[in-house]
């Protein structure tokens, strides 16, 4: 298995411990021997990786590192399907920016991570190519809708993953497997070659076995892009620079909406030792209110199916992707094509973007849902003036049971209400878990103010060390 941090495998290859060559050798090895069971990856290209690994540069910041990718990002020269049937045959013909800054600080890419379809679940369950297991809780859903990602840092099938987040796919898997997700500010990282869902709301980020780890793969991957119009314009900078120091004095909000009854108890007893321990180390723990919080799950999934309904709609089987054969002219041709193509939920999202979009039905469904935005970007603003950070759960239970026929698709939305506010909000957040002493994994989540990463970071680095 491939535990242990980035900076511990970068040791080991500084010292000729162990080469790059070999490191994707037994990365392969282990991904053949699990991956039958987890269901990680999709696919992977060890000849490639080999291929990158034997030219790899380990004086770089990230020198003969493996990494995952999610298969939402582009990599070129290999499938970029978004689990999708849809898009099963696509090659991507160039990198994401995330995927090539990668590879510039010296990382191997390595295998195309399992996800939800198109990133709409929070299950790993909506996917074409089989349901992503949690290695850490088997017989659970890993979360989603980055499955493949966090099911693969937490089985050690890969030392670090990207992933994306568009309500909470990167941090909620990582708290069901229990390990550190961090979704930065909008236009902190790049969306150039993200396959979109939701475009005012996607965000590529680190999936790590620790925060140092997030801090390390958020120094490579972020900077302006000139091919995104959404990119920040603002310059790198070093996000391990306060990892160490002090949480002394640091203010540390707690929504008083966020302690609900709805919540687990293992869930509450996991967010009451979070405050104990900041309260220890010199935190002062606000209660706040964030008074729209009830509202945000509806906003959300009427802004984000809206934003899907669109995105999808190049998707007609002429120009690339899956094609329906024994159609009837071209109306016939994209009716089958999608219908086909595409999976229940991705269908059932783009009927509600549809909907909601329709003439008669804008101003009703998303022009409101787009005030309530605006609504809980200025409770959160209001909120940072009182406080520095803010803390609370990142789902109100652990990982559920696989394939629970029990639960509505509205339930399962549910799931999200307290990632998605930092996606309506653009804000950062990182889940960091905390032990269970052999319960089901569960983490909870830190939000910072926009572009304060290197802070969110110092106080997340700060608690990981104190509940190790």
């Amino acid at each position: 298995m491939l535990y242990g941090s980035i900076s511990h495998w970068r040791n080991k290859l500084k010292s000729g411990e162990i080469t790059p060559t070999e490191l994707v050798q037994e990365l392969a090895k282990v991904a053949t021997d699990k991956n039958p069971s987890v269901n990680a990856y999709i696919s992977w290209n060890t000849e490639a990786a080999l291929q990158a690994a034997a030219k790899a540069d380990i004086s770089l910041p990230l020198g003969g590192i493996p990494i995952a990718i999610k298969d939402n990002i582009c990599l070129q020269g290999e499938p970029t399907r978004c689990a999708s049937q849809m898009l099963h045959n696509f090659i991507s013909p160039y990198d994401a920016t995330a995927v090539a800054r990668l590879k510039a600080a010296g990382a191997i890419p390595f295998g195309r991570a399992n996800m939800d379809e198109f990133a709409m679940g929070s299950a790993g369950e909506n996917s074409a190519f089989g349901h992503t297991e949690n290695p850490s809780a088997p017989g659970h859903t890993p979360g989603g809708s980055s499955s493949g990602s966090a099911a693969a840092v937490a089985a050690g099938m890969a030392i670090a993953a990207l992933g994306s987040d568009t309500g909470g796919s990167i941090r909620q898997p990582a708290s069901h497997c229990g390990i550190v997700g961090l979704k930065p500010t909008y236009g902190r990282i790049s969306r150039y070659g993200l396959v979109a869902f939701a475009s005012s709301l996607d965000q590529i980020g680190p999936i790590t076995q620790n925060v140092s780890d997030a801090a390390l793969l958020l120094n490579t991957l972020c900077g302006h892009d000139a091919k995104d119009s959404t990119s920040a314009p603002r310059d790198t900078e070093d996000f391990t620079r306060n990892i160490g120091q002090s949480i002394a004095g640091k203010r540390i909000g707690l929504p008083k909406e966020y302690l609900s009854s709805g919540n687990s108890p293992e869930v509450t007893a996991a967010l009451q030792l979070a405050i104990a321990k900041l309260t220890d180390m010199g935190a002062e723990i606000v209660e706040i209110s964030l008074p729209h919080s009830e509202a945000v799950v509806s906003a959300y999934y009427i802004i984000a199916c809206a934003e899907a309904s669109s995105n999808l709609s190049r998707f007609d089987g002429i120009r690339y992707g899956y094609r329906a054969d024994n159609t009837n002219g071209l109306d016939d041709l994209y009716s089958k094509s999608r219908a086909q193509g595409f999976g229940a939920e991705v269908k059932r999202r783009i009927i509600l973007g549809t909907y909601v979009l329709s003439s008669g039905f804008y101003d009703a469904y998303y022009a409101k849902a787009q005030k309530v935005r605006a609504l809980v970007a200025k409770d959160f603003a209001d909120a940072f003036t009182q406080v520095d950070f803010i803390l609370g759960p990142v789902a109100p239970t652990a990982a559920p049971k696989l394939h629970n026929t029990a639960q509505s698709p509205l339930q399962v939305y549910l799931a999200d209400i307290y990632t998605i506010p930092a996606n309506l909000a653009g804000l950062p957040g990182i889940s960091i878990p905390v032990p269970q002493n052999g319960g089901l994994p569960i983490g909870v989540q830190l939000l910072g103010q926009h572009f304060a990463e290197a802070d969110l970071l110092q106080v997340a680095a700060a608690l990981e060390s104190s509940l190790a």
